[in-house]
């Protein structure tokens, strides 16, 4: 795929890595949707910024716990901007909860959002896609998938859901559509995060520092140049899935 000239819709890429990757895609002249919740001025600013490379930008306020929601944003998107080329699904739903304390609301916001909704972003662009003989979609797993952390239970099985999600996909969706996840270590840590906890998370890394989200940006790009490679999920963990 030329990136070039593509619609490609980015979900959470209204800030943190998300923002990274629309910002960089832009810049190698794409069309850009990004989807936010609750980031109304943060997502203002990312429509000015996408613009300034000259491109087309909307974005879609979007609750991914509500598949209706999901329909009506993309069917907008598509009014706007054209057929959707291809689909990054980057928006989560990260916090920490112990095993004793995860309600039902809890468990029902982290799956929905973590899984559920790139579910219902596929189900809704992913025929589309393959009817017209292209397209991609990129889903982004968590490291936490091969070893999940126990005070993030339901983040980390909504993880390995997507992971298992992406493979499905992968072959429900061949030969036109190439279907892949990419899976983060340690890239941008969540706020109020100790200096002490991040050296922890680093030491156990192989290659001792943090990652950079255009390190995800990177991959995202290979991923969409690429036509032969689907159903995988790539590490971007400076070797934490190893160490």
């Amino acid at each position: 795929m030329d990136i070039k000239g593509k619609v490609i819709l980015v979900t959470g890429g209204a800030k943190r890595v998300g923002r990274v990757i629309a910002e960089g895609l832009a810049a190698r002249g794409a069309s850009i949707a990004i989807t936010y919740r609750t980031s109304d001025v943060e997502a203002k600013d990312a429509l000015r910024m996408l613009r300034r490379h000259g491109v087309e930008a909307v974005a879609a306020c979007v609750d991914q716990r509500k598949p209706a929601q999901i329909r009506a944003a993309v069917r907008s998107i598509e009014k706007a901007l054209g057929p959707v080329d291809a689909l990054i699904n980057s928006a989560s739903s990260f916090y920490p909860v112990s095993l004793e304390k995860t309600t039902e609301a809890v468990w029902n916001d982290l799956i929905e959002t973590n899984l559920a909704g790139p579910f219902w972003f596929a189900q809704a662009l992913g025929p589309k896609m393959k009817r017209r003989g292209r397209g991609k979609i990129i889903n982004m797993i968590d490291v936490s998938v091969e070893s999940p952390w126990i005070d993030y239970l339901p983040y980390s099985a909504a993880k390995g859901g997507l992971a298992t999600l992406t493979k499905g996909l992968a072959k429900a969706l061949a030969p036109a559509v190439q279907v892949n996840g990419i899976s983060p270590g340690p890239i941008l840590f969540p706020s109020g995060i100790s200096a002490a906890e991040k050296k922890k998370v680093l030491e156990k890394t192989l290659l001792k520092r943090v990652g950079s989200p255009e390190d995800i940006l990177r991959a995202v790009v290979y991923l969409l140049e690429s036509d032969f490679v689907t159903g995988i999920i790539m590490p971007v963990d400076g070797g934490r899935l190893l160490a």
